[in-house]
């Protein structure tokens, strides 16, 4: 079983921004990727960002893309996602995830990863 706390959510106003924390615990050496996702009030879950602890390749959705960066130690298991230039649209509950799944490149899919977090509210006001 691995454990995935987040942290760092918050109220921004647009144009700010914030750095979400993602701490794990328990059986963390089969992880392979970690990701974050959110889920917007009304909308389905969607990916955000990825990260391989092979080779620390990266991989953003298009709607982030040069505003979040992902990044992570796998030493303190540990995954951050900090957030420049956020916008109301960026208004969501953001959860991380591990992956212990093989031959997946992007980790992209929700269905690839095994744990999840409880979600961090994060809330871009105009």
């Amino acid at each position: 079983q691995v454990q995935l706390v987040e942290s760092g959510g918050g109220l921004v106003q647009a144009g700010g921004s914030l750095r979400l924390s993602c701490a794990a615990s328990g059986r963390t050496f089969r992880s392979r990727a970690m990701g974050w996702f959110r889920q917007a009030p009304g909308k389905e879950r969607e990916f955000v960002a990825s990260i391989r602890w092979s080779d620390g390749g990266t991989y953003y959705a298009d709607s982030v893309k040069g505003r979040f960066t992902i990044s992570g130690d796998s030493a303190k298991n540990t995954v951050y996602l900090q957030m420049n230039s956020l916008t109301p649209e960026d208004t969501a509950v953001y959860y991380c995830a591990s992956s212990s799944t093989r031959g997946s490149y992007y980790y992209a899919r929700d269905v690839v990863y095994d744990y999840w977090g409880q979600g961090t509210q994060v809330t871009v006001s105009s």
